[in-house]
């Protein structure tokens, strides 16, 4: 299915003429080899271009021949390669190698321009015909930049002020050899993937920029070991794959992969969405609504965008986003991968309708709805957020610390298939409560949405409002609500106190209610007589009308479920508290 989904968006893209054609593909350059008629070299042309904030210096992508697949042996680009195959020089201390490597270059690019009739062509030709490898380091054109060089850096040939592989008679060379060229031989399979006969894709092409993965790639699909090799059919015989189709996938993947604003690397996993019909425009709102954007100059939307674009789109309606129609019916496709040696891991996959993906985000970001502080109401809570809320917070300028791999990919498949949440999800929050005695927002959010999707508790699912339930009796959510109080009472008769009760007994009176709760009464009775009469009768009956509602004995231990219920109660008493103060 991954393959077929990522086939059909190959075709998409080339319907679109946003993606090369079969046998090409964009390929970093850093160098470009200029040449004159007689295929003399007479430049080193620089292609980096500045990026960043640092103004590094980047190689160029040009569309040029596909690049072949090696493993240990030797085999050449045509028009462009490393110094070694183009120079029959590098830094590897292998000269004899370096002579092999020339030399299949130079039998590659004289079998397909011999009887090119092009000047380009000729001066391709001609260079391989003069050029001596092992005069190469005393060459003064190449003698400012030959470290560099020796480093594995790509060139490509260059005639007049184009790069060669813009001549239309060398690409025309190529092409035939790519269509034709190859198939001799050939092992003719019934593709898997397109369902066509077409000839076997023995290796398929690499990966790239998977974070994690190796710099020069990754395979996705690959067979190198005798328990791969069934009936005897060895390297991609087992699992038939058209060269068509290898190259198709591949390059579609690795154009969602390289393209910055529509990818998204969380821990080990890269993350990358597409639509049928390869429109852009599906990508954007889904990142934005997942992940709240991507890149410092992604548009910002607010929450309630967002939230009315979902009940449109949930009822089956078409919207209008940033200048393109969004139809419900679309296909839509999520993937997740992770590097693993030499190849990717494929961490999920999910396939559904775009109505469908609106309607489990819906559904996701009804559950999490719940009262805020003021500061932060408009913005959505997105995947990545919720995730962090499972990490500590630091200073600004510090580098925060990384949230679980297998969380994230586990947190967005359960969002995009409306499954119940990871358990990771609740134990990470759980532990930055007790770690913080305190909780925010955003994780009574994660608690409230956790518990109405995963539990069937009726009482627990009762309190997990958006706003206070003034009407409960569940009592781990009174208790929750009253500890809020005697910490209002404390904080009202010392202001400006720096310790209050909640950096001292917040995590064990959620836990061991009957061994703390005494305590803090009594504490409270004392704070009651520093106060006037009108704000001590207030709290005291604030006291007495939630302590009439512990109808039993306080338990002695609360499970994990009755510990949420209790934090749910004092975040929800805190923030009717603020609320007030705010209304006043």
């Amino acid at each position: 299915m991954i393959l077929q989904a990522l086939t059909h968006y190959y075709e998409d893209l080339l319907d679109r003429g946003t993606i090369a054609r079969p046998g090409w593909n964009l390929s970093k350059i850093s160098y470009g080899l200029l040449l004159d008629d007689n295929g003399k070299l007479v430049q080193l042309l620089h292609l980096q271009v500045p990026q960043g904030k640092k103004m590094t210096l980047v190689p160029q992508e040009y569309a040029l021949p596909s690049p072949v697949k090696r493993s240990s042996g030797v085999a050449a680009n045509f028009l462009w390669d490393n110094s070694g195959y183009l120079l029959g020089a590098d830094n590897k201390g292998k000269p004899e190698r370096s002579a092999k490597c020339f030399a299949a270059a130079k039998e590659l690019h004289l079998n397909l321009l011999k009887n090119s009739d092009s000047p380009a062509a000729r001066a391709i030709v001609r260079f391989f015909e003069t050029w001596n490898p092992y005069q190469a380091a005393d060459c003064p054109i190449l003698q400012e930049d030959w470290e560099d060089l020796m480093k594995g850096s790509n060139l490509t040939f260059w005639y007049q002020d184009h790069p060669a592989a813009e001549d239309p008679v060398i690409r025309d060379a190529w092409q035939y050899h790519y269509d034709n060229g190859d198939d001799a031989g050939k092992q003719d399979i019934l593709c898997l993937v397109t369902g066509r006969h077409g000839p076997l894709a023995q290796l398929h092409p690499s990966i790239r920029r998977v974070a994690g993965a190796q710099s020069t790639g990754a395979s996705l699909v690959s067979f190198n070991a005798p328990a791969f090799c069934s009936y005897e059919h060895e390297q991609g015989a087992n699992a038939p794959t058209s060269e068509y189709a290898a190259f198709a996938y591949t390059t579609a993947l690795n154009t969602l992969v390289s393209d910055r604003d529509h990818v998204c690397r969380v821990g080990d996993t890269t993350m990358v969405l597409w639509a049928e019909g390869a429109d852009t425009a599906y990508q954007d709102w889904a990142f934005q609504s997942l992940f709240g954007g991507m890149g410092p100059d992604a548009p910002s939307y607010q929450e309630n965008d967002l939230l009315n674009a979902l009940k449109q789109l949930s009822a089956g309606h078409p919207i209008d986003w940033d200048e393109s129609r969004l139809d419900p019916n679309t296909r839509f496709y999520v993937l997740g991968l992770a590097p693993n040696a030499a190849r990717l891991s494929v961490r999920f996959f999910w396939q559904n309708s775009f109505g469908q993906l609106a309607q489990n985000l819906d559904a996701h970001y009804n559950r999490l709805q719940i009262v805020r502080p003021t500061y932060d109401q408009t913005s959505p809570f997105t995947v990545w957020r919720m995730v962090l809320e499972t990490v500590r917070k630091v200073p600004a300028g510090v580098k925060r610390p990384e949230p679980s791999p297998r969380l994230a990919g586990d947190l967005l498949l359960a969002i995009l298939n409306n499954a119940p949440y990871p358990a990771t999800l609740l134990d990470g929050v759980q532990l930055r409560i007790r770690a913080q005695q305190d909780i925010s927002w955003g994780q009574a959010a994660i608690i409230k949405a956790y518990y109405l999707r995963n539990s069937n508790e009726k009482q627990l699912k009762e309190v997990m409002t958006m706003e206070l339930n003034e009407q409960s009796t569940y009592l781990p959510y009174v208790l929750g609500r009253l500890f809020s109080v005697l910490e209002a009472v404390q904080q009202r008769a010392n202001p400006g106190i720096n310790t209050t009760i909640k950096n001292r007994y917040f995590n064990s009176a959620s836990a061991t209610p009957a061994l703390v709760f005494p305590t803090l009464i009594n504490l409270a009775q004392k704070h009651l007589n520093k106060l006037e009469g009108g704000i001590a009768a207030y709290y005291d009956k604030r006291i007495t009308e939630l302590s009439n509602r512990i109808g039993e004995t306080l338990p002695s231990r609360m499970t994990l479920s009755e510990q949420s219920a209790f934090q749910i109660g004092y975040y929800h008493e805190t923030q009717k508290r603020y609320t007030k103060k705010e209304e006043k």
